[in-house]
């Protein structure tokens, strides 16, 4: 059974139940990518002693200004 087929069966179990449908495929992909990232820049700030990149303050400081 393929990714497509899997999710269409999915989203009809979840129609007939009344639950709202799944994400679909690759529909996080980007996220879970920058997630990886943060992680590998936290772990190397970690292990070098120097403090970790603020992604998410720079995102909030330009959202602010």
């Amino acid at each position: 059974m393929s990714i497509t087929q899997h999710h269409l069966l999915d989203a009809y179990r979840a129609r007939q139940l009344g639950e709202p449908a799944p994400p679909a495929p690759g529909a996080h992909d980007w996220q879970v990518v920058r997630e990886w990232r943060d992680h590998r820049q936290f772990r190397a700030a970690v292990t070098a002693g120097r403090p970790a990149r603020r992604r998410w303050l720079r995102g909030w400081w330009r959202s602010t200004g």
